[in-house]
Order: structure tokens, then C-alpha cells, then sequence
């Protein structure tokens, strides 16, 4: 049995979650019917990071078991030609019998943009969280240091997860501001339930003079999800890299 590396893009918009639920349509659920589709059997993705509703990948990473002796070169075009328009399989490669896309994975990337301007964009709303406020990006660049490092989590991770360990390292927090496009870049060795979310959500609090960036440390060691500021919503998330 074979079994292969796919680097998978989608936009999100229109799927209730990567991670397959019976009665909704899910990037997993499409995956899975395409590619067994494609190969003639039945086959169950296993994915490096279960995305929510409406958040896009660039470089999601799912592995899936075969005997169907099909080139690797020739696995994308194939995959992605059954595919909704929304997702595409743009690389593939062998992978070792033992390879687990979420477990073998040493840091993963995300970027979250924001669009700060009068009036939102109806091209750019799908993919951006679209504020009608200028944010102050200095501001939030001095509070995201104070979330760099290995510390606890909890304070921006969202209820009902499923996890006894709150600890991760974010080796990098970015805020880059380009004319009225705001992007905040962020990689870590793993993410809690929505942490990207819950922290953008807090540093636009510092970008609008609500919370001050010192205040965004204080949050942290407080470890309690009601001391940060909201989830941001998930259209201006997408998973850009994951690292083995």
C-alpha cells in the first residue's frame, strides 16, 4: 500500500469546515469523493490542521493510502479535474508509510489579512475581514511581541477544545501594512481551537486604542479566554505553509 503526500488548496467560503460532517459540504468530504472517485476505492484523508468554516488554504496537507499504481506527476491534474472549482491538489509526492500530515508536522504558517477602508470591497470580502476603521499597525506590532515564545495559550483558545496541553511556541507574529491592507503572519509549532482567530481578534483591540500593548501580556499570563478580545471571523484566515 502506498501513500501520498497532497498539498491541497481551497477557498473556503462555501464549506461548512475542512473536517468531514455527514450533511454538510466539507473540503475533507470533496477530497475524498474526488480522489476515490479518481483511484476506484474508497479513501479517508488524514489533514495536518482541520480548518473552520470559510477559513482558505494555500498549503493544507492531507495524506491518503492506495494501491493504484498512479505516477505522482500525474496526480494532481487528475485529482484536481474532479474537483470543485473552490479546490485543487497542486503537488504530490510519496510519503513513508508512517507519515501523519498533522503529527509530522513541525511548525505550520497562517496568514490573516485585513482590509481597513470606508466601505468594504465586494471583491476582497471573501478573503479579508473588511473594517470600516483605520487600525493602528505600530500598536499591534508592539503587542504581538508580547505573545512571541513558548507560553500557555489558554487565553486565546476557544471553548470546547479538546486538548489537556495549552503550551505553544509562535516563532513569528508579523503585522505588515501595505495602503489599506493589513496583513498579520503568524507561524507556530502548533495552534489551539481558533488561537489564530482569538489573537488577531485581541490585536485589533490594540489597534483601535482599546487595549493598550502591554495590556496584551497581562492577557496571556491571565490564561482565561474571557480576558481576550473577540474571534475574528474566519473569512480573513487561510493556512498558508505547513513545515516537515
Amino acid at each position: 500500500m502506498r501513500k501520498l503526500k497532497l498539498t491541497v488548496q481551497y477557498d473556503g467560503t462555501d464549506f461548512a469546515g475542512f473536517q468531514r460532517q455527514p450533511g454538510l459540504p466539507t473540503v475533507q468530504g470533496a477530497l475524498e469523493e474526488a480522489i476515490g472517485r479518481c483511484l476506484g476505492h474508497p479513501v479517508s484523508l488524514t489533514a495536518a490542521s482541520r480548518t473552520d468554516a470559510g477559513v482558505h488554504a494555500l498549503g493544507q496537507v492531507v495524506a491518503v493510502e492506495t494501491h493504484v499504481p498512479i505516477p505522482v506527476e500525474a496526480a494532481p491534474v487528475a485529482f484536481t479535474s474532479a474537483l470543485p472549482t473552490s479546490v485543487a491538489v497542486v503537488e504530490a509526492e510519496e510519503a513513508d508509510p508512517g507519515f501523519h500530515p498533522r503529527f509530522a508536522a513541525k511548525w505550520k504558517r497562517y496568514v490573516y489579512r485585513i482590509v481597513c477602508r470606508p466601505v468594504r470591497s465586494p471583491f476582497l470580502g471573501r478573503y479579508a475581514w473588511c473594517l470600516p476603521h483605520e487600525l493602528s499597525a505600530e500598536m499591534m506590532a508592539a503587542a504581538a511581541e508580547h505573545i512571541k515564545g513558548r507560553q500557555d495559550f489558554r487565553s486565546f483558545c476557544a471553548g470546547g477544545a479538546q486538548v489537556e496541553d495549552f503550551v505553544r511556541e509562535v516563532t513569528r507574529l508579523d503585522i505588515s501594512c501595505d495602503g489599506d491592507m493589513l496583513e498579520c503572519w503568524i507561524e507556530a509549532d502548533g495552534f489551539l481551537y481558533k488561537m489564530v482567530r482569538n489573537i488577531v481578534g485581541t490585536l485589533v483591540e490594540v489597534g483601535r486604542d482599546r487595549l493598550a500593548p502591554e495590556d496584551v501580556g497581562a492577557i496571556v499570563a491571565a490564561r482565561d479566554r474571557g480576558r481576550a478580545g473577540p474571534t475574528a471571523p474566519p473569512q480573513g484566515l487561510c493556512l498558508v505553509k505547513v513545515a516537515y
